[in-house]
């Protein structure tokens, strides 16, 4: 048996198409590729979309236009690992942006419902220190932040203003 891997089947009321076209232009090494459309044959109207594939920061996806069934909910969410607050503040903001929900400890949702996590790589460093004193202080730092700031972080874990 062989395999190409995985891909995740996200599903969407009616904007699979728009949500595809929104995660390429925010990932690097990201496109849009097979737009499924219904036929005479049903069940959606003709010509609407059933299924968009699209690869997003070089993870393929494909939207499926089920209706309005099933929602997004936290259970599941996506991690994007950023190397510098430059990149947390692109992230972060891209994804609120147009309807998105900014939420605690570097976690939001975007204007689909799609929950996220922007993590600076260094924190995930800080929180898993041996450390145990300098990671619980990242560790507080971190649960009362919405976006994660890196220099409050690396503050909190050096015990810079306590």
């Amino acid at each position: 048996m062989t395999t190409d891997g995985f891909t995740t089947c996200l599903w969407f009321d009616g904007q699979a198409e728009e949500a595809a076209h929104h995660y390429a232009s925010i990932f690097k090494n990201s496109s849009v590729g097979t737009v499924a459309r219904y036929t005479e044959a049903g069940p959606g109207p003709a010509g609407s979309v059933i299924t968009v594939e699209f690869t997003a920061n070089g993870q393929r996806f494909v939207g499926l236009n089920g209706g309005p069934q099933f929602t997004f909910n936290e259970a599941i969410s996506f991690q994007i690992d950023c190397a510098d607050q430059e990149e947390v503040d692109y992230y972060w903001d891209k994804l609120v942006e147009g309807g998105g929900e900014p939420g605690p400890c570097g976690w939001l949702k975007d204007k689909y419902g799609v929950s996220w996590q922007v993590v600076p790589t260094e924190m995930i460093r800080m929180l898993t220190s041996p450390d145990q004193e300098k990671a619980g202080r990242a560790t507080r730092a971190m649960l009362a932040m919405g976006k994660l700031d890196i220099a409050a972080l690396r503050k909190a874990y050096e015990g810079e203003g306590e």
